[in-house]
């Protein structure tokens, strides 16, 4: 019994030792994650935020007399619609704030009252002034009349009398003739006048009903049929209700073609260099992340601007989508991979399994059961991996995590000669871009950790 009693405590101490070597080596491996060293073409791309805007899209104006005219510089957006509402032509869109033309209104009117008084008063005083020239007209004429009945009388009388009378003729005469002269003068700057008075009264009726043509026209009925989308201020803010909209950009709001879209997103000065017009784009929408699209790059800016969230400078770039699909809409933000290059035949791994020691990059890797500190010289860095230039081999095991009293051992370091090959001076990363035999450039420093 005894014996029994010592082998039954023996194999449960074994137990014990099995159970719990199998518990600290399955943590150890959960530990030590790691991965395989790829071998392959290695695509390079620089990822970027995006929005997405139509090509395309038609402009909703408002009335264009409001500067040019009227001289009102800035109108106030009263109420519209929510942006992205889908309208039929005709439809009413927006309305702007006709306070500052109705007051021009009344100050038109209460002027018009003024020139239809004045062209009143004119017409008067000049029948009058007329009718006065008439009837001293016809006075002179019965003076003439009279004055040739004298004359043909005093053919008996002295001669004295006689040329007294025929000088008082002449004299009549010349008075009807002047009097006549002036009056054709006074009638001609009468209808002057008349013309100058009227043709006030009649523009300031134009102008009149132009403004109030305008005043119905501060009511924006949709062009065509499309989905209304607010216009952007400089500062990307939309214009909405209370919005200012300056007539000298007289626009309300957009039509975009949504058979078009572009993703316009800005990279910065440290990767603008690598993008070119024509490189292809792999494109996420982050409302649809299941939807998948293509792209291309159509539009590089030659002149970095600086945004107002950040100091660094940056390059606006378009990237017009080839396909279609009803989903997509203005404004709407995309995740852009402008593929810019592509290395054939390289080796590479995650970045996450680079770490640095001063001026050595090395990699944990596994040899057999147990974990070497290697060496390694990288090269070119996409967002989620690093070209290996050498240290290590294609199937090699790289921890991702650094194995547990990873301080105590030893790197492995490579050649001298193999380290200075690959410098940046003597030898650039041979690279491979689409359709291009020309190579990369030079080698990044490696990331820290």
């Amino acid at each position: 019994m005894t014996r029994k009693k010592y082998l039954y405590l023996a194999a449960s101490i074994l137990l014990l030792v099995i159970v719990a070597y199998f518990f600290l080596s399955k943590n150890n491996n959960n530990q030590q994650i790691t991965v395989k060293v790829k071998k392959g073409n290695f695509p390079i791309e620089v990822t970027t935020t995006g929005e997405l805007i139509a090509k395309n899209s038609d402009k909703i104006f408002g009335p264009q007399e409001l500067g040019q005219i009227f001289r009102i510089w800035n109108v106030k957006i009263q109420d519209i619609i929510p942006d992205g509402t889908v309208v039929d032509s005709g439809q009413y869109v927006a309305q702007l704030d006709p306070s500052e033309i109705t007051n021009k209104i009344k100050d038109e009117e209460t002027n018009q009252e003024k020139l239809e008084t004045s062209l009143t008063k004119t017409r008067l005083d000049t029948t009058l002034e007329l009718r006065a020239l008439r009837d001293d007209l016809i006075n002179l004429r019965f003076g003439l009349k009279e004055k040739e009945i004298t004359l043909e009388q005093s053919i008996y009388e002295p001669p004295a009398t006689k040329a007294q009378v025929k000088m008082e003729l002449e004299r009549a005469e010349r008075t009807l003739d002047q009097t006549e002269k002036n009056y054709k003068l006074r009638y001609q700057k009468a209808v002057a006048n008349m013309q100058e008075v009227t043709a006030s009264y009649n523009q300031g009726q134009r102008k009149l009903e132009q403004m109030k043509d305008v005043l119905g026209r501060l009511k924006i009925h949709a062009p065509k049929a499309g989905m209304v989308i607010y216009k952007r201020n400089w500062d990307g803010s939309k214009m909405g209700v209370n919005a200012i909209v300056n007539t000298y950009d007289n626009i309300v709001a957009e039509l975009p073609d949504l058979s078009e879209m572009i993703s316009k997103t800005y990279i910065n000065e440290i990767d603008i260099s690598k993008v070119k017009v024509g490189q292809e784009v792999q494109i996420g929408i982050d409302a649809f992340p299941e939807k998948k699209f293509t792209g291309k790059v159509t539009e590089v800016a030659n002149i970095g601007e600086q945004l107002q969230s950040s100091n660094a400078k940056v390059y606006e770039v378009k990237i017009l989508l080839k396909e279609y699909d009803s989903i997509l809409r203005p404004a709407m933000t995309t995740k852009n991979k402008i593929l810019t290059n592509i290395i054939n035949n390289v080796l590479f791994i995650p970045i996450e399994a680079i770490f640095n020691n001063d001026s050595v990059v090395f990699v944990y890797r596994r040899d057999g059961g147990s974990v070497k500190k290697q060496q390694v010289v990288v090269g070119q860095s996409n967002e989620n991996e690093i070209i290996i230039l050498a240290g290590i081999e294609a199937e090699d095991e790289i921890l991702l995590v650094p194995p547990d009293k990873s301080d105590n051992l030893k790197i492995k370091t490579l050649p001298k000669e193999v380290v200075a090959k690959y410098k940046v001076k003597s030898a650039p990363v041979k690279s491979k871009k689409p359709g291009s035999d020309k190579p990369l450039g030079t080698v990044p420093p490696p990331p820290k950790k």
